[in-house]
This record gives C-alpha cells, sequence and structure tokens, in this order.
C-alpha cells in the first residue's frame, strides 16, 4: 500500500471497522427498507449517485447449448 489513493485508503479503513461491519451487515438485511439503508450510508459518508454495474463482461452460458 505504498502508493493508494485517497478513496482506496479510505474504503480499507471502513472495511476493517467492526462498527462499519455491524451497519452493514444490517443494511443487506433491510434492502428493501431504503430510509435505512439511507441512515447507515450518509452515517458512513457513503454515496452512490448511480445503481450497481456487475464488474465483468457477459459470457455466454456453457449449457445455453
Amino acid at each position: 500500500m505504498d502508493e493508494v489513493d485517497a478513496n482506496n485508503l479510505a474504503w480499507e479503513c471502513l472495511r476493517r471497522s467492526p462498527l462499519y461491519q455491524k451497519d452493514f451487515l444490517a443494511s443487506v438485511g433491510s434492502a428493501k427498507q431504503p430510509h435505512e439503508v439511507a441512515r447507515i450510508s450518509s452515517g458512513w459518508g457513503l454515496r452512490f449517485p448511480c445503481a450497481a454495474q456487475p464488474n465483468r463482461s457477459p459470457t455466454k452460458r456453457l449449457l445455453d447449448g
């Protein structure tokens, strides 16, 4: 981690925080309750400007013949 940008350093600190881990698990369980997810996100200063997208390109499924 000799050369790390601010975003990645912040994410690493959050990822290791027991308090953040607890809130993250709570937010996963309350995904259908947007107000709870928003509360947790804003409490940690998180922003999600757009919907999440897969981080890989689609591949042909082996069983699709």
